[in-house]
C-alpha cells in the first residue's frame, strides 16, 4: 500500500472541493446572510491543506485495487469533515459531531439532519446542504475521476469501489468517459427537474436546491415541512416523476436518451423496481382509504401521498408529503419493509438494490423448482444472461452482512439510550442512506436531539451503507494496509 499516493488523491479531491465552497460562499454573499466568510474560510483551508498534501505526495499512475478502495473511503471521511466547517465557522451548528452529522448525511444523501428549524437558515447554509448532496449523489469520486483526466489511469479500481450497485458498467471504454457521461446525464435531469419546477411557481432558490436533493436521492429541503409545504398537486407528482427516474440505473437513462428509449422495457431489474413501487403504493393506498383518514381530502390526496410517499421511501430520497406516522400500522410497515429495499444498482439510490434481491427472488424459484425435479439442470438467469454462483454467493453475503449491521446498528443505538422503535427507525435509515425513519426520528421529526455517541453511530452506518459496505470494511482489514512494492 503506497500511502502517499492516496494522500495524493484524496488532496486532489479536497481542492476540488474547494471551489465548490468557493461557488457557495459567492451564492452566500449575494444574499447577505452573513454567513459567506465561513464558506470562503472554508475554501481557503481546504486549498492550503489539498496544496500541501498534493506537493509532498507523488502521483499513483496505476492504483492497484486495494488502493483504490482505500482511497474511496479516506476520500469520503476526508470529505465529510471538511464539509462539517462552514456548519461550524457560520455559527449554526455549535457541536464538532453534529457537524460532522450534517455534513456526512448530505455527501452520503441521507437526509437526516440535526436542525429543527430550516427555514431561518442562512441562504449559503441551506445551498451548501442541497449542494453536497448533488455531489455526493453521482459520487465524489465519480467526479473525480471525470474532471481530473490523469486519475483515468487506475481509475476502474475507484468506480468500482465507490459507485452504487452490485455491477458498475461502462458506457464508454475509458472509465474517465463513462464518468463524464454519466454526470451529463445527471446535470441533464437536474436542470430540467428545475425548469419543471420553476413553472409551477417554485421560486427560483427552492427550485434548484430541490432539483439538486431529488436527483441524487438526498431529501434535504429548505422549507421545515419538505415538498408538503407548497401544497401544490403539479410540484408534488413532478417530484415523485424525479424521484423514480433517480432510482432507476442511469446508464439506462443514458442509452435511452441516445436512440434507444425501449431499453427500459428490456431490462428486468426495471420491470422488477417499477412493478414492486406500483405494487406497494397500491397496498399503501387500500390501508390508508380503508382507514378513513382522507374521507374529507378525497381519494386523489390518498392515491398522491401513498405514491410519493412509497417512491420516496424505496428510492431512499426521503421527501415527505404526510405525516406517515399518523396512518395505520400496516401502512408504516410496508414503508419500513420499502427501506431495505432501495433502488436500482447504477442509481443514485441507497438501500440493498432491487437488483440484488431480484437474484436472491430468481435464485428462491430455482431452488423450488430442484425440489420437484431433482435431476434437472435449473439455472438462475437475469436478462437470458445465467448468474455464476460466485455471484450469487458474493450477493447472498452482501445482504446478510447488510441486515447484520442494521441489527447490530438498532442494537447499539438501544444500548445508547434511544428506544426501540426508534433505534431501528435511525439504523434503517442511516444504512439505507433515507433520512426519515420512524419513532422518534420519522417523518416530521429531526436528529438534532440525539447524544454525540448515537450521531457518530448513525454516521457511520451513513458511510457503510453508502459504500456499499465492503468498501469501508476492507478499511479495518489488515491486508488492506500491507505495504507493496
Amino acid at each position: 500500500m503506497r500511502r502517499r499516493h492516496l494522500v495524493h488523491v484524496v488532496s486532489l479531491i479536497l481542492l476540488a472541493l474547494s471551489g465548490a465552497l468557493g461557488l457557495t460562499g459567492g451564492i452566500a454573499l449575494a444574499y447577505g446572510d452573513g454567513d459567506a466568510g465561513a464558506f470562503f474560510v472554508s475554501s481557503a483551508l481546504l486549498v492550503v491543506v489539498g496544496l500541501l498534501g498534493y506537493w509532498r505526495t507523488q502521483l499513483a499512475r496505476d492504483l492497484t485495487v486495494r488502493e483504490g478502495y482505500a482511497v474511496v473511503s479516506l476520500a469520503w471521511l476526508a470529505v465529510g469533515a471538511a464539509g462539517a466547517l462552514p456548519y461550524l465557522l457560520s455559527g449554526t451548528i455549535e457541536s464538532p459531531v453534529a457537524a460532522l452529522f450534517e455534513s456526512v448525511s448530505g455527501f452520503t444523501t441521507t437526509g437526516a439532519t440535526v436542525f429543527a428549524q430550516i427555514e431561518g437558515l442562512p441562504h449559503g447554509i441551506l445551498f451548501w446542504r442541497s449542494l453536497t448532496q448533488w455531489l455526493g449523489g453521482m459520487g465524489i469520486i465519480v467526479l473525480g475521476i471525470a474532471i481530473l483526466p490523469f486519475l483515468g489511469v487506475g481509475g476502474m479500481q475507484l468506480f468500482k469501489a465507490e459507485v452504487p450497485g452490485p455491477t458498475p458498467e461502462r458506457l464508454q471504454p475509458r472509465i474517465a468517459q463513462t464518468a463524464k457521461l454519466l454526470w451529463y446525464v445527471y446535470a441533464a435531469m437536474t436542470a430540467a427537474q428545475a425548469v419543471l419546477y420553476l413553472l409551477g411557481g417554485m421560486p427560483p432558490f427552492e427550485a434548484v436546491t430541490h432539483a439538486f436533493t431529488t436527483l441524487s436521492t438526498g431529501g434535504f429541503s429548505p422549507r421545515n415541512a419538505s415538498i408538503a409545504a407548497y401544497d401544490s398537486p403539479y410540484l408534488q407528482y413532478v417530484t415523485i416523476l424525479f424521484m423514480y427516474l433517480a432510482g432507476v440505473n442511469f446508464t439506462l437513462h443514458y442509452r435511452a436518451v441516445t436512440g434507444r428509449p425501449g431499453i427500459y422495457l428490456r431490462d428486468s431489474e426495471w420491470r422488477f423496481f417499477t412493478v414492486l413501487a406500483a405494487g406497494a403504493a397500491a397496498l399503501v393506498l387500500l390501508v390508508i382509504v380503508s382507514s378513513g383518514l382522507y374521507d374529507r381530502s378525497g381519494f386523489e390526496v390518498a392515491f398522491r401521498d401513498a405514491l410519493f410517499q412509497v417512491v420516496s421511501i424505496i428510492t431512499t430520497t426521503g421527501f415527505v408529503s404526510a405525516d406517515y406516522e399518523l396512518w395505520p400500522i400496516p401502512g408504516q410497515v410496508v414503508l419500513l419493509l420499502l427501506m431495505f429495499v432501495g433502488g436500482m444498482a447504477g442509481s443514485t439510490a441507497g438501500g440493498i438494490k432491487t437488483l440484488r434481491i431480484y437474484v436472491l427472488a430468481r435464485q428462491a424459484l430455482a431452488e423450488l423448482r430442484k425440489s420437484l425435479h431433482p435431476r434437472a439442470v435449473i439455472l438462475t438467469r437475469v436478462d437470458d444472461r445465467v448468474v455464476k454462483e460466485d455471484v450469487l454467493l458474493r450477493i447472498l453475503t452482501f445482504v446478510i452482512v447488510y441486515l447484520g449491521l442494521f441489527a447490530f446498528g438498532a442494537l447499539l443505538m438501544a444500548i445508547l439510550g434511544n428506544d426501540l422503535p426508534t433505534s431501528i427507525g435511525a439504523s434503517a435509515a442511516s444504512i439505507g442512506n433515507i433520512g426519515p425513519g420512524i419513532g422518534d426520528v420519522g417523518a416530521v421529526d429531526n436528529y438534532g436531539w440525539m447524544d454525540q455517541a448515537s450521531q457518530l453511530t448513525l454516521v457511520a452506518l451513513m458511510l457503510v451503507g453508502r459504500l456499499e459496505i465492503f468498501t469501508v470494511l476492507l478499511v479495518f482489514h489488515p491486508g488492506l494496509w500491507r505495504r507493496t512494492r
